[in-house]
């Protein structure tokens, strides 16, 4: 009896003889029936005759564009999953293909490992049952009504409308904006609007996590592998194995773990730490960051191929201050859960408050609206929330500035450079980050733009000093 395998045709559009033979070898050794043609005008005739589940598509074509050719079928027959095959030197193109519609791509050269990985990533993805969507706009893709998310401005539409388009497919998306906007209930709606909904959602800070202890958080470790590994543990990695992998604050990663995140999206295997054998996974990747990526490469803090590797959809989470109308929406839904957890009775927003509200420069975003209506619903023995309610000092907020662009303190607010001679590099840096929270009011989300560094590298220097070896 033959396989599942052996019944599934693969469309090779591919003009390099050479690559051509390499390839077919390889997809029949592994039981796929394969169709090839060298060029554009041959592979739409066969895709239109035979129907592929998957085209393995160079965008390099003699007779016309690979991305142009690959619109055409997407056109025809929206589930094909396409894998745009491209040169080393053109990553952009293969982030173009991302963009439009494929499922996934190669980067010649690659290893056999690899292209078998990403035929049958794109086969499993197809055989998955599709989630259940709740119509809202049937002349768009619509999201679940799992996905979290609340608020109806235009920025919050147009992010809605992209999940629901990237949602089924396998390409990473990379999600920045400010601490606090709602970057994980974004990498959750992805995941819960994909065919992997049903599987495991895996999310790590890599911010929040020691450097040394980073790699085995990501791939495991096996028992006895460093001091302290007592027993075998998978990492994240594994664990978001047929599900999907949240890596947050990923510019905070070290440089020697992007390499082997690297090679993990490369071949789609992990090595736990004390390994000798990697172990092949199926897993879509999600990363967020409150860091501009493309600054941080140009830093050095990031690797260029791999900044282009996760790239490919960007989702920017606007800040709260630009989703002015969505401040009632948000804190009425909120103040509606919290009432129902803490058994009070309120009855809504008291207008004053609803004009107050979303005039506020909210520089903790979303996370601080929240907490400002939990804090009103604990202190409070319900009926309607008044200005009298909310926490101290909110209001005043209202006259303040927005959140300041990153810039040098004024020298004259910051330590003496003769006062920092003679201490140790910790002092120092202690003085520096100090000084600049006493500027920022204590607000350790302005001072960590003002330093670029992210609130949570902050918060673990804080805590470190309130320890008794301080």
């Amino acid at each position: 009896m033959k396989s599942p395998a052996n019944r599934t045709s693969i469309l090779l559009i591919e003009d390099t003889l050479s690559l051509q033979m390499v390839y077919r070898s390889i997809l029949s050794s592994a039981g796929f029936r394969v169709s090839v043609a060298g060029t554009a005008a041959e592979g739409f005739q066969l895709f239109q005759s035979l129907k592929p589940a998957v085209v393995l598509l160079d965008l390099v074509l003699p007779d016309r564009d690979g991305l142009a050719l690959m619109q055409d079928i997407l056109a025809q027959a929206p589930d094909t999953s396409i894998i745009a095959i491209t040169a080393n030197g053109s990553v952009n193109r293969a982030v173009e293909a991302m963009r439009a519609g494929a499922h996934d791509f190669l980067v010649k050269p690659f290893d056999e490992n690899r292209f078998l990985s990403a035929v049958q990533n794109a086969l499993a993805e197809r055989s998955r049952p599709a989630p259940v969507a709740v119509a809202v706009q049937p002349e768009r893709p619509t999201l679940t009504d799992t996905s979290g998310f609340i608020g109806s401005s235009p920025a919050m539409g147009r992010i809605h409308s992209t999940i629901a388009s990237v949602a089924r497919s396998m390409a990473t998306v990379f999600i920045t904006g400010e601490s606090g906007t709602g970057k994980e209930l974004c990498a959750l709606a992805v995941h819960a609007n994909s065919a992997r909904a049903t599987g495991p959602f895996i999310a790590l800070n890599c911010g929040a996590i020691p450097q040394d202890l980073l790699e085995s958080e990501v791939f495991g470790h096996m028992k006895g592998s460093f001091t302290g590994a007592i027993s075998d543990k998978p990492g994240a990695a594994t664990a978001a194995d047929g599900g999907t992998l949240f890596l947050d604050e990923i510019c905070e990663m070290a440089p020697a773990l992007q390499t082997k995140l690297l090679r993990f999206l490369q071949t789609s295997t992990v090595q736990p730490v004390g390994a000798t054998r990697p172990k092949k996974v199926n897993v879509r990747i999600v990363c967020a960051t409150n860091r501009d990526p493309l600054d941080a490469v140009r830093r050095g803090y990031f690797r260029e191929d791999l900044y282009y590797r996760l790239y490919v959809v960007p989702i920017h989470m606007p800040p709260l201050r630009d989703r002015a109308g969505d401040v009632i929406e948000i804190a009425e839904a909120a103040l509606r859960r919290f009432a129902e957890e803490e058994g009070r009775v309120f009855h809504g927003l008291d207008p004053a408050v609803q004009a107050l509200l979303p005039r506020l420069p909210w520089p903790g975003n979303v996370r601080q609206l929240l907490n400002v209506i939990r804090n009103v619903v604990v202190l409070n023995p319900g009926g309607w929330v008044t200005p009298e309610m909310l926490p101290p000092g909110l209001a005043a907020e209202e006259a303040a500035p927005a959140l300041p662009a990153p810039s040098l303190a004024p020298i004259n607010d910051l330590p003496a450079l003769d006062s920092l001679v003679g201490l140790t590099l910790a002092e120092a840096e202690r003085r520096l980050i100090e000084a600049t929270l006493a500027q920022h009011g204590g607000s350790i989300p302005r001072a960590a733009r003002v330093l670029d560094v992210s609130p949570s590298t902050l918060y673990r220097k804080i805590d470190g000093w309130k320890s008794p070896a301080s």
